[in-house]
């Protein structure tokens, strides 16, 4: 298991799911973890929780990463928690507005891309500095397979998922003098607290088209995104681990 003894992580949309598996996966390694949440401020505190309880520190704050302000007092809080450094950002935040494009709204497309795109320029651009400061960070940034090879149904999603990857490799050529390394993985289908009653329903379909012949967990896309944020991946940027069961390769 990778160490992360001495480190500063900030985890966007920590509250549940891969954000909070991801939360406790560092907190496990010894992180320092500032959990963001959007609204949910229980969910949060049992981030908190967990994480501690794996061997690491946490903190919780609570800031919509799609505001500018909000993203800007959040990076500032968190490099005083973390004594003036930042090592990794997981940019995990993000929401679904699905339906077929010639139904879907504006406001649901522009909901979409400010909280799963938007949002994560934002909160990259104000830890560049610190990060730079220090010659040192790790970025990894929630995309999806979808964001690969699209998905009837969410346009906005994907094209968000989409954009995040080339986002993804661009910070990475812009930011590899300064020993900063930025990548993202693609999660396939995964139960969480928001879509495992959906999936359930699915199953029949979805499972056929996945090679190890069953959904992923929380906790695969969280050991991923700790293995790209440690040492361990020192050389490794600008790229995208697709974490699926071999589904968008079958």
């Amino acid at each position: 298991m990778a160490s992360f003894a001495g480190k500063v992580a900030l985890v966007t949309g920590g509250a549940r799911g891969i954000g909070r598996a991801t939360a406790v996966r560092l907190g496990s390694g010894g992180a320092k973890v500032l959990v963001n949440y959007k609204g949910n401020a229980a969910a949060a505190e049992e981030a908190k929780v967990l994480v501690e309880k794996a061997g690491g520190t946490a903190e919780v704050v609570q800031a919509d990463v799609s505001v500018e302000a909000d993203v800007d007092r959040l990076v500032k809080e968190a490099v005083a928690f973390g004594g003036g450094r930042i090592d990794v950002l997981v940019n995990n935040a993000g929401i679904t507005r699905d339906d077929l494009l010639i139904r879907m709204t504006p406001k649901a497309w522009d909901e979409v891309l400010d909280l799963d795109l938007r949002a994560a320029f934002l909160v990259t651009r104000a830890v560049m500095r610190p990060m730079m400061k220090q010659r040192y960070g790790r970025i990894v940034n929630v995309s999806s397979v979808a964001g690969v090879a699209g998905n009837a149904g969410q346009a906005n999603y994907a094209a968000a998922k989409a954009g995040l990857i080339g986002f993804t490799k661009t910070v990475a050529r812009e930011m590899a003098s300064r020993n900063v390394t930025c990548n993202a993985v693609a999660p396939g289908f995964v139960p969480t607290d928001l879509t495992s009653e959906l999936l359930e329903k699915m199953k029949g379909t979805i499972l056929p088209q996945i090679p190890l012949g069953r959904f992923g967990t929380v906790e695969d896309v969280a050991s991923a995104i700790a293995f790209l944020a440690s040492d361990e991946a020192s050389y490794i940027t600008g790229q995208v681990l697709v974490i699926d069961g071999g589904m968008v390769t079958a």
